[in-house]
């Protein structure tokens, strides 16, 4: 797949945004559009073992009313090359104050560098259908504890054909450092089974952020205990974040 089919379908993914938003239920008066734009030394994929092992800018999207979201995740290396495109539809099926709990489907396309003597540096296209189960349980007003549950179907020949993907995790969202700064802390355990082989893994992630301030810096760790899977055993990044997020009235 060529360089040009990537631009195609980002201008896909915007078309499909404005579409969205102007097709939204007018009933609810409320649209929220907001996500985040990071630059890494090292892409860091939504399953933590797996890496772009080099530079990579990530845009993150989120974009809907209290039920209905458009999830739409844009990786590119820093050369410009796109990683991966997942365009997400997530539904929350429980909104209680302490329990909560969405479900969401997407297409996803993951592209890779190949080289031959007729077609130089073309990117081949690998496919796939997901569909994920996010309960979480909040214990106190910063402390919520959960489990996620990613199931993907590779669509092409030589992509894998089934994925499992669990973990059992918890977020720890303000952790004050001061009057301004403070910090977030996201340790998981995780087991991943893809076509067979399966292996148990242990992540962290760690935010430092300000107030009322856009820019936030992050590092993610991810070490492998035991593993039949291809990867290193050991994978980490560094990361700055700009969060953006907007609430629109309808009129």
């Amino acid at each position: 797949m060529k360089k040009k089919y990537g631009v195609q379908l980002l201008c896909l993914l915007f078309t499909t945004v404005q579409s969205f938003s102007q097709v939204t239920d007018s009933t609810k008066p409320v649209q929220h559009v907001g996500g985040t734009v990071t630059a890494t030394q090292n892409g860091v994929s939504l399953i933590p073992s797996f890496s772009l092992n080099k530079p990579a800018v990530m845009f993150d999207f989120n974009i809907g009313g209290k039920k209905l979201t458009f999830e739409p995740f844009l990786r590119f290396g820093m050369d410009g090359k796109p990683w991966s495109f997942i365009f997400w539809w997530r539904y929350k099926l429980a909104t209680a104050d302490k329990f909560k709990m969405s479900v969401g489907a997407h297409p996803s396309f993951v592209f890779r560098t190949i080289s031959n003597p007729q077609v130089p540096d073309a990117l081949q296209v690998s496919r796939f259908a997901a569909f994920d189960l996010t309960p979480s349980y909040r214990v106190t007003k910063n402390t919520t504890v959960g489990v996620y549950y990613l199931f993907s179907k590779g669509l092409d020949a030589s992509s894998v054909r089934y994925t499992h993907f669990v973990t059992l995790n918890a977020n720890f969202s303000h952790i004050g450092l001061g009057k301004t700064l403070y910090a977030k802390y996201v340790p998981q355990v995780y087991y991943l089974n893809m076509a067979g082989r399966d292996g148990l893994y242990v992540t962290h992630s760690l935010t430092l952020a300000a107030n009322k301030f856009p820019l936030s810096v992050q590092t993610i760790m991810n070490k492998a205990l035991h593993t039949e899977l291809a990867g290193k055993n050991f994978v980490w990044n560094a990361s700055v974040i700009y969060n953006f997020n907007k609430n629109y009235v309808r009129r």
